[in-house]
């Protein structure tokens, strides 16, 4: 059995609740169907009323429940659940004064550096992370409400899509260390100024820093300077990466190969070459804002570079499969998760310095929330997809249309208005030694796409 989390004592003074029925809860939950047994799970209201679900829960093993109104199992009673799952993640964080705590956002890359992160606080000892991209309103508590009382560091992912949205996040969190991975076009549909309200939106990060807190900051953004500002008025110090001078860790090389790459950097004057298994050139910066926020954590710097050599890319995120196919092979590298003009330039540059056998293919899918500027974002594409070399493009979306018109015909692979017409055309183009690479948005199913090719492996077949 699990040690446990939280004694139904426990919640009912964190929450300022009502025990009936003692109970032992070893995990918080917020959602019946990936409930483990042994969990808390708290019936939030929304769109379906959690306290439905309750028996339920109890039937697949859950401890108790937290509720607003009495049930047939063992729960605690408060006024409101959702408060209730904020003071609970807040208690945990008041339990565990000793441990250090970090925090993630940032337009592109946040999820990716979060779990790298987390992957070097494992090793280095008893650590605590948010879990997928639980990052919003709910899953920061939830993740604060999960942390064992043992914990000796911790990071969060940090996620919004409109301004206000970060600051009670990080004063949830309280971190010692904070990283805004890079500011770029995105969610600009609800920002009247732009990129710069997604700037000032990801500085929100600095609301909840602990005094003498570190802010580690991508200095080649054109953003830096605002976010640098707004740090230190928070008090923070700066620890800073890119490629120029004068940052702490400096990026002065990212030499790709088949299975990774190999990163040379400047670190505090010291010049250093380590290895990665990210073929995407992204990861050269990534990797530095690892390095520094492990650092900021009290990770030792052997541990955080064995972290990031054993660091696998993330399912939608770079993961790459060889595909058997009649005649040979070809190589999917699924970017299908998620996308907006930064991350697609990013991974069509990967694909440009990518030696390939056969064809360069870039199968796209829209980018969504770039307001009335979408036209122009996704059109701007045609000169990144060129400069990569590649051969052919299969693009799915209403606003993917202004990319296919800008495209040279010779260029023009296939197009389609909805997702799932594409897949027959994309499907029968394949070629061994051709190197696929499938981004999008997550809500414009660029992952329909991923799977579909993945599906075509002789491998898998009966």
């Amino acid at each position: 059995m699990s040690e446990p989390l939280w004694t139904a004592d426990e919640i009912a003074a964190a929450t300022g609740g009502r025990v009936a029925g003692d109970f032992v809860a070893t995990g918080v939950s917020i959602d019946s169907r990936s409930l483990s047994p042994g969990d808390l799970f708290v019936a939030l209201t929304g769109a379906r009323d959690g306290h439905e679900f309750v028996v339920q829960t109890a039937d697949k093993g859950a401890a108790g429940a937290l509720v607003s109104r009495p049930v047939p199992v063992p729960a605690v009673l408060v006024e409101d659940t959702f408060r209730g799952l904020e003071r609970l993640g807040e208690a945990a964080r008041l339990r565990a004064p000793q441990t250090r705590r970090g925090a993630v956002t940032g337009s592109v890359g946040k999820t990716s550096v979060t779990r790298a992160i987390e992957a070097g606080l494992r090793l280095a000892g008893k650590a605590h992370a948010s879990v997928k991209s639980y990052n919003n309103h709910l899953g920061v508590p939830l993740t604060l409400a999960r942390m064992p009382r043992d914990t000796e560091r911790a990071v969060f992912e940090v996620g919004m899509n409109h301004a206000d949205e970060i600051t009670p996040l990080s004063r949830f969190i309280r971190p010692h260390a904070v990283a805004i991975t890079t500011v770029g076009p995105v969610h600009l549909e609800n920002f009247a100024d732009g990129e710069a309200g997604v700037a000032r939106a990801k500085a929100e990060i600095f609301a909840g820093l602990e005094p003498e807190g570190i802010a580690v900051l991508n200095a080649d953004n054109p953003w830096f300077d605002l976010l640098k500002a707004e740090a230190e008025k928070a008090g923070a110090a700066i620890w800073s990466f890119g490629t120029g001078e004068g940052v702490t860790a400096r990026l002065t090389g990212f030499e790709a190969h088949a299975t990774g790459a190999v990163v040379s950097m400047v670190l505090r004057g010291e010049a250093i070459d380590f290895p990665i298994l990210q073929t995407g050139v992204h990861w050269g910066p990534n990797s530095l804002c690892v390095l520094l926020m492990l650092e900021a954590l009290g990770v030792s710097r052997e541990i955080a570079l064995q972290a990031l050599a054993a660091f696998e890319p993330i399912e939608g995120r770079g993961a790459e499969a060889v595909v058997r196919i009649d005649g040979g092979s070809f190589t999917l590298v699924d970017e299908s998760y998620n996308a907006n003009p930064v991350s697609m330039q990013a991974a069509l540059k990967t694909l440009g310095a990518r030696k390939v056998e056969g064809r360069r293919i870039a199968v796209l899918t829209d980018m969504l929330e770039l307001g009335e500027g979408s036209a122009e974002f996704h059109a701007g594409l045609a000169e990144p997809l060129e400069a990569a070399g590649v051969d052919l493009a299969f693009l799915a979306g209403v606003h993917m249309k202004s990319l296919w018109e800008a495209l040279p015909p010779t260029r023009r692979g296939g197009y389609a208005e909805v997702t799932e017409k594409l897949t027959a055309a994309l499907t029968a183009s394949i070629r061994p030694g051709d190197v696929v690479v499938v981004k999008g948005s997550n809500g414009s199913r660029a992952g329909d796409l991923a799977r579909a090719l993945a599906a075509l492996d002789l491998g898998g077949r009966g």
